[in-house]
């Protein structure tokens, strides 16, 4: 009888075991339906987290931009070979030891000539450069540091996309060969969300035609403008399908050249372009949150209204030397000065806009 009473006694244990654990799965399953999509949520609000920068760094009359996006790096152009020790500096003190990507626009001197500094301090994953040979000293200099991290240049083609962090890199141009090593300068769109950023080293109308007519997209929040804001680039009609409402300008305190441009400056104000200029306010770094951008220099943040009554002010004088007869202006320097006869000759100082509309054009030799 008891031992009848043993195995009865049981059964219900069993069941309110069963029942427990069975509960206790229930349980369990429900608070995991509630935690995956919190952790799903989760892991898709970090995407929220990302950021995009760019350094446009004051090199004088030269280009150098340093694009950060979510932990990735790129340098575009290094200025001239005096400032590879900034280049050096400037990303030692960002602690940037590894560049995925280096990008030189053109073979001239003051887009190539710092890039040896940024290679002699960080690690390039990817070098992009329109050509794989130049003959000059600063582009021989950047062939060895490339050399000697065992990587080698690749030559993009218009179309080709890039991954930087949650950005895209788009080539543009150049769409062909040219004698103006201008016109070889690789031409490419940065987006980021909803921004995005135009860069055209220097490119002429000759290659900004080009492009134009292959019917890319070339409208942009940021256009750096081409070739420091010489009259040979920033076009009416290229600058009509960009449309930025921003522009930067990379240029030299009291260049030779008179960069930027009056006419150039003058096309980007009709356009109702917000500019900012390196020569006017140093290092400037631009921002993204993915819909509108900022723009800040030596740790100041600076409003657009702020920048164009800078760059509003009147542009620098310099000397030049006029020929009365063929009415073309020339630098001091200029070799074709010793073939003008001293009757016609005539100092002029004053901008380059003054002596244009005193019925002056620029030497087309020397390119004052």
């Amino acid at each position: 009888m008891n031992q009848k009473i043993k195995k009865t006694s049981k059964a219900p244990f069993h069941s309110v075991l069963a029942l427990f654990f069975t509960i206790l799965f229930l349980i369990a399953a429900g608070l995991c339906s509630r935690l995956l999509p919190a952790l799903s949520t989760r892991a898709d609000t970090s995407g929220n987290d990302s950021d995009f920068t760019i350094h446009f760094i004051d090199v004088g009359q030269a280009d150098a931009a340093l694009v950060l996006c979510d932990g990735k790096s790129m340098l575009i152009d290094g200025g001239n070979t005096e400032v590879s020790s900034l280049i050096y500096s400037y990303l030692e003190k960002l602690d940037i030891r590894h560049l995925d990507y280096v990008v030189c626009t053109h073979a001239h001197e003051d887009h190539v000539g710092g890039l040896s500094g940024a290679l002699n301090f960080a690690e390039a994953e990817t070098i992009l450069c329109p050509v794989t040979t130049y003959e000059s000293k600063s582009f021989k200099s950047f062939q060895k540091y490339v050399s000697q991290q065992n990587k080698s240049i690749t030559v993009p083609k218009a179309g080709d996309t890039y991954p930087l962090g949650s950005s895209t890199l788009q080539i543009l141009g150049p769409l062909r060969g040219s004698d103006n090593t201008n016109n070889t300068s690789i031409v490419m769109k940065i987006i980021y969300k909803d921004t995005s950023f135009l860069f055209t080293g220097d490119a002429e109308r000759e290659e900004e035609q080009d492009i134009l007519a292959s019917g890319c997209d070339l409208s942009s929040t940021v256009l750096k403008v081409g070739h420091h804001g010489s009259d040979t680039s920033t076009s009416y009609p290229f600058l009509r399908e960009i449309m930025p409402e921003y522009a930067v300008i990379s240029v030299g305190k009291n260049n030779s050249y008179g960069h930027p441009s009056e006419n150039a400056l003058s096309r980007l104000r009709d356009a109702g372009v917000q500019i900012y200029r390196t020569d006017q306010l140093g290092d400037i770094i631009c921002s993204s949150n993915g819909k509108t951008v900022s723009f800040r220099t030596e740790n100041k943040a600076v409003s657009a209204d702020e920048a164009n009554e800078v760059t509003s002010e009147s542009s620098p004088k310099y000397d030049y030397v006029l020929n009365t007869n063929t009415k073309k202006f020339h630098l001091p320097s200029c070799p074709s000065i010793n073939d003008i006869k001293e009757k016609n000759k005539k100092q002029f100082s004053g901008t380059r806009e003054d002596a244009i509309a005193d019925g002056y054009s620029p030497c087309g030799r020397c390119k004052p």
